[in-house]
């Protein structure tokens, strides 16, 4: 029911919140010991830890069950040789859960270890999305969604770096960050990530739909490993006039497309196996649908979340203003992508 919808995204907002508090901290004392590698290569980092494990605390205080598929598992930590990597998670956690006791913290970053989706409905969250962009200070998001019937209801963005002014570098921290929270048919309203129940307001996508005659500007990641530059630039020839590209890491360029400041995020898998996962997308999916745009896969169909951990009946994803999402599919199919 709405009311319960109305709840969650309350407490989500409040999660994400506070898991933005420790990744600034966490962020703000970098050292080089306080990442280490997962089997696919990509860079953990303490903030990554510390963060699920306060998202999923705030929402078990709040309801009696936390169905949960999330990135992190608490595997890498629980090793005889991680002591000193288990200490700094635990005094990450500790900015916001005070007394939180070591095997509570692992219990609750393995609540998300979920491969099973619940059938009346659970969260997705990526603790940190943007690894890449965490450890050289620039952007990352904190993502999280609730997801009903293969389709993301809710989503909060937590972006602690970037700045609800557009003239300010995306390489650039901010010192406040903004928090982005959709509600299925309520829109979209934007928080001040460091005081987020003391001011929001809501935020559109432009509605002047002259895309046509201004130079088309895409999001791109800075460092891009899951999608094709290639490719994309072979679509944004079709599509014709282009601007310099917003270049930021993580699901923030969800956010930058849903308030105006660029007209589309495409994500084209570099190879037919590639999977997306549901936590780098589901919560900037809501995020950027509720603000106007539309969301799809490269083939324009809707991105379905019923299927465990991955997007597995879909192919890469295109978000974009409704004037020029049309235009990039029909690009994508005229280029045999």
């Amino acid at each position: 029911m709405p009311a319960d919808r109305e709840r969650l995204l309350e407490i989500a907002v409040g999660a994400v919140a506070d898991a933005c508090v420790v990744c600034r901290r966490v962020q703000a004392h970098l050292l080089k010991s306080d990442s280490i590698t997962k089997a696919d290569r990509s860079p953990v980092t303490v903030a990554d830890f510390a963060s699920q494990a306060v998202v999923v605390r705030k929402l078990r205080q709040a309801f009696d069950s936390c169905p949960m598929i999330a990135e992190e598992a608490s595997d890498a930590l629980r090793q005889p040789g991680a002591t000193a990597l288990r200490g700094r998670v635990l005094d990450a956690v500790h900015a916001i859960w005070e007394d939180a006791a070591e095997d509570a913290v692992l219990d609750a970053i393995d609540v998300g270890a979920h491969a099973r989706v619940d059938e009346t409905g659970f969260w997705t969250l990526d603790p940190i999305d943007g690894t890449k962009g965490f450890l050289r200070g620039q952007q990352y998001a904190v993502s999280l969604a609730w997801i009903e019937a293969g389709e993301p209801v809710l989503g909060v963005l937590g972006c602690p770096n970037m700045s609800a002014a557009f003239n300010r570098s995306f390489a650039e921290a901010d010192p406040h960050g903004v928090i982005y929270a959709a509600l299925a048919g309520s829109g979209v309203q934007e928080f001040t990530a460091d005081a987020p129940t003391d001011s929001s307001r809501n935020i559109a996508i432009r509605a002047d739909g002259a895309v046509a005659a201004t130079p088309i500007r895409v999001c791109e990641s800075v460092e891009s490993g899951h999608t094709s530059g290639s490719d994309r630039a072979r679509i944004m020839d079709q599509l014709g006039d282009t601007a310099e590209p917003a270049r930021l890491d993580g699901q923030g360029k969800y956010a930058v497309v849903a308030r105006g400041q660029a007209d589309a995020y495409l994500r084209i898998p570099t190879n037919r196996d590639y999977i997306e996962k549901i936590w780098d997308h589901a919560a900037g999916d809501i995020v950027a649908r509720e603000a106007g745009c539309v969301v799809t896969d490269i083939r324009g169909e809707r991105l379905d979340y019923s299927h465990g951990d991955g997007l597995s009946r879909n192919c890469g994803v295109v978000c974009a203003t409704p004037q020029l999402h049309p235009r990039i599919i029909d690009a994508v199919t005229k280029l045999g992508l």
